[in-house]
C-alpha cells in the first residue's frame, strides 16, 4: 500500500485493476480477487466485486488442468448485456441526454463515459449503428429508421431522468443548448 493508502478507488480504476488482475493471476473465486485488490492496497467488498464482473463481462473458463478462472473475452462487444444490466449502468452513470438528428448525446462524470458505451454496445439494440465515449460524454449514431428523438427517449428512461426537462433537440428551446458556428 502506498502512504496514505489507496483504499477505496473508483469504480472505473477498480474494474481497470480487476481486469489486469484476471490478465496477470489465475483467479478462481471472487474471494480470491477480494485478496489480491487487498494485497495492492485496494479496499473491496465480495458483493462489490461481483457486480465489477457482471459489469466487466467476465466469465469463468476452463483451464488446463480442469480449474475454471474468471476472464474477460476480448471481444466483450460480441456478448449481449441483459436488459438489467444496460438499465444499472444507465442509471448509475447517465446524468444528461440530449439528441439531434440520429445522435444521441449521453453525459456522465468525468471518467465514465466508457462504461455506458461499453454497456450500450453490448446491449446489441438493432437500433444503435455504434458509440464513441471519451471522458464524460458519449456520441450515440442511431440508425436512420429509428430516429435520435425516440432513441433519446428510451435511454432517458432507462437512466430514470426527468423527460420534462430535455425535450428537444441539442439547441431547442426544450434541451441543452449548443453553440453553433
Amino acid at each position: 500500500m502506498t502512504p496514505g493508502g489507496e483504499g477505496q478507488l473508483g469504480k472505473p480504476q477498480r474494474q481497470h485493476r480487476i481486469a489486469g488482475l484476471l490478465g496477470a493471476h489465475p483467479v478462481s473465486s471472487q474471494a480470491r480477487l477480494v485478496e489480491l485488490l487487498a494485497a495492492e492496497g485496494v479496499s473491496a467488498t465480495q458483493a462489490t466485486v461481483s457486480r465489477d464482473l457482471d459489469e466487466l463481462g467476465a466469465v469463468k473458463v476452463r483451464v488446463p488442468g480442469g480449474e475454471t478462472v474468471y476472464a474477460i473475452p476480448e471481444l466483450a462487444f460480441e456478448q449481449v448485456a441483459p436488459g438489467d444490466h444496460l438499465r444499472r449502468v444507465f442509471s448509475d452513470w447517465v446524468v444528461q441526454v440530449a439528441w439531434s438528428a440520429n445522435l444521441v448525446v449521453l453525459r456522465t462524470p468525468p471518467g465514465s463515459a466508457h462504461v455506458v458505451g461499453s454497456a450500450l454496445d453490448r446491449a446489441g439494440l438493432p437500433e444503435i449503428v455504434g458509440t464513441v465515449a471519451g471522458d464524460d460524454t458519449v456520441l450515440v449514431v442511431v440508425a436512420e429508421h429509428a430516429g435520435g428523438a425516440e432513441v433519446a427517449d428510451r435511454l432517458r428512461g432507462l437512466a430514470g431522468l426527468d423527460h420534462t426537462t430535455e425535450d428537444g433537440p441539442a439547441g431547442d428551446a426544450g434541451g441543452p443548448r449548443s453553440e453553433e458556428g
